[in-house]
């Protein structure tokens, strides 16, 4: 379980992925010390917010758009991005706490302005962001939990799916990057039946990256061991 489901009001969601990995060093510490707390997209957890009052978005990011990457890794794209549009305000998830020590340092390195932080399961997110809040959303190089098994694990189900299309607004983007065929097998029927629709209209529409597309690290290792990316760009009518 995660920690934001140890409040006795919290609802019980399973959490599958990792946490912690290898010891992080003494500057990652004091990057989580000292840097995450101000970067908090609001009151998020069970803890502070048992009731689940929804984020006041337009104190909190200034009345600007607001853009959302669910599990940003090692925070490679969430910075590109947050330094290529400085006019909006864009929300990280990552549960993995050595991936977030490394998206700070990148932050602190730049000095970006205009990215919030939430360290944990994008879930406990989608229940404080109010209705049609979200301007564009991002899905890169999702865990592809391989084993048939633990399909029901992938981000591209209902449970994550449907609270997604809420807080998007109307014409909101939605974007999926991946290499693992069978994740753009499931993508491809989730994430329509979820309301969403594929703007697709030929391959070059999934076999070119964005024109604002950043190449993660993971991407890299996809293309080294020989597997080819899909980028499915999808939109909340």
């Amino acid at each position: 379980m995660t920690a934001s489901n140890k409040h006795p009001e919290a609802p019980w969601r399973n959490f599958y992925g990792r946490i912690h990995g290898k010891t992080l060093n003494q500057a990652q510490k004091d990057y989580l010390d000292e840097d995450l707390e101000a970067l908090s997209p609001g009151a998020v957890s069970w803890d502070i917010n048992p009731n689940r009052d929804p984020i006041d978005m337009d104190a909190r990011f200034k009345g600007k758009p607001v853009w959302l990457e669910i599990g940003f890794g090692g925070g490679e794209h969430l910075v590109h991005m947050g330094e290529t549009y400085p006019e909006i305000e864009i929300i990280g998830c990552e549960p993995f706490m050595n991936g977030v020590a490394m998206l700070l340092g990148k932050i602190r390195k730049l000095q970006t302005q205009n990215v919030a932080v939430h360290p944990g399961d994008a879930r406990d997110l989608f229940d404080v962001l109010p209705d049609h809040s979200i301007s564009k959303a991002f899905l890169n190089y999702p865990d592809p939990w391989p084993k048939k098994r633990h399909h029901r694990r992938r981000f591209v189900t209902a449970e994550h799916l449907e609270p997604l299309f809420r807080v998007l607004k109307p014409g909101a983007e939605f974007r999926v990057a991946t290499d693992i065929p069978d994740y753009v097998r499931q993508t491809l029927i989730e994430v329509p039946k979820a309301g969403f629709v594929w703007q697709a209209e030929g391959p070059q529409d999934w076999s070119q990256p964005w024109s604002d597309w950043y190449s993660t690290r993971y991407e890299q290792k996809a293309l080294r061991e020989g597997r080819t990316p899909h980028y499915l760009t999808f939109v909340r009518p």
